[in-house]
């Protein structure tokens, strides 16, 4: 059985900082692209930023580059996103989710496979 599993998520103040991590199961992590995507209230769910579990790449919406940081533990089978700077607006629900390789880069949510169940971040201002 396939899962992805989010951590992490809280409340937080404006500038600050939180990581979330996802742990994968169920299928073999290399041949994934692992994403990153939230959902906000009455918005549509908006890609984050995605990594290649074979080979690291990293790729980030322009709205978080320079204070989102992708990275993977491949012996862990988790991905992490370090979530600097924090705005108001980055608050949504947070989800990790898989597709395949082929996929990489892709902030299209058709694309991804599987889904977690979402994490709440809320930053205050």
């Amino acid at each position: 059985e396939v899962q992805l599993v989010e951590s992490g998520g809280g409340l937080v103040q404006a500038g600050g900082s939180l990581r979330l991590s996802c742990v994968v199961s169920g299928f073999t992590f290399d041949d994934y692209a692992i994403g990153w995507f939230r959902q906000a209230p009455g918005k549509e769910r908006e890609g984050v930023s995605c990594v290649s579990s074979r080979d690291g790449t990293s790729y980030y919406a322009d709205s978080v580059k320079g204070r989102f940081t992708i990275s993977m533990d491949n012996a862990k089978n988790t991905v992490y996103l370090q979530m600097n700077s924090l705005k108001p607006e980055d608050t949504a629900v947070y989800y990790c989710a898989a597709a395949d390789v082929y996929y990489s880069g892709s902030f299209v949510p058709e694309r991804y496979d599987y889904w977690g169940q979402g994490t709440q971040v809320t930053v205050s201002s």
